[in-house]
């Protein structure tokens, strides 16, 4: 057989092969009732969906920076122990809570933001408390006070949020009138406010008057490990909010269920 032979015979077959499996495919074709192929029918599209974003729950500490912090080692047992919150916050999920620390120092003649509302888990750093001067507590209160009342920061869409006092002694400013403004705010009314009071010089009754939540009156710390169980409840209860099916509900704040261990012990 020559080469025109061998071709011309292959391209039969080919021909023919093809013709055939057309047939086999087009017999597998469902039809209409007419007779008509059926037209194929699409893929079906997986139905797309939206995971819910976090809401924001803030968590505001207004801490005293006053010169006598500096005594019997009170600023170095708060920086340990926002340090400690701070972390245990940025390992917490962000299902229906993102947690939002926020700090404001007040000490020698002025408060300030020393650290701006950010989420917790984007926390890198946080310079550390330095004790001055005198305690500016009104001051304080005004600029958490603007910050809860700031719409871009703390949208309507946040939890409640969670204020945090702790001071060793009285305020040396206007600070009643400072107080009222922020507790007849819209939002400051709704807070949660715990507070703190640390060492025997304590303003107890001031404290009292900040705090709102029956449950958990004022907390004295007479010793360093005193300050780390306070914020260790203070971090168990906004947890315990976050990881809830209602986080705007207010969590206890439990001290007794805190162990010594790792806590930091030394007299104030």
């Amino acid at each position: 057989m020559g080469w025109a032979s061998f071709n011309e015979d292959n391209e039969s077959r080919y021909h023919n092969a093809t013709i055939i499996r057309k047939r086999e495919h087009d017999a597998m074709k469902p039809e209409s009732s007419n007779g008509a192929q059926a037209p194929s029918k699409p893929l079906t599209k997986l139905k797309s969906f939206a995971v819910p974003e976090a809401r924001p729950l803030p968590v505001i500490v207004l801490a005293d920076v006053s010169g006598s912090m500096a005594e019997n080692g009170k600023i170095d047992a708060l920086n340990v122990a926002l340090r400690d919150m701070v972390a245990s916050f940025a390992k917490e999920g962000r299902l229906r809570a993102e947690i939002q620390v926020g700090l404001i120092t007040f000490g020698g003649k002025t408060a300030k933001e020393h650290l701006p509302l950010v989420a917790a888990h984007s926390i890198a750093i946080i310079d550390r408390f330095t004790a001055d001067g005198g305690t500016p507590m009104g001051a304080a209160f005004d600029v958490a006070r603007e910050l809860l009342e700031d719409r871009e920061r703390i949208p309507s869409r946040a939890y409640r949020p969670v204020l945090v006092l702790v001071s060793d002694g009285a305020p040396t400013d206007d600070w009643e009138d400072a107080l009222a403004r922020l507790q007849s705010s819209e939002r400051g009314k709704k807070v949660t406010r715990f507070a703190m009071a640390i060492g025997a010089d304590a303003d107890k009754d001031m404290l009292a008057n900040f705090a709102n939540d029956r449950e958990a009156p004022v907390f004295e710390a007479h010793e360093s490990r005193d300050i780390m169980r306070f914020f260790r409840a203070v971090t168990m209860s906004v947890v315990a909010r976050s990881a809830s099916a209602t986080p705007d509900e207010p969590a206890a704040l439990t001290l007794s269920e805190i162990p010594d261990d790792d806590l930091d012990i030394g007299a104030l």
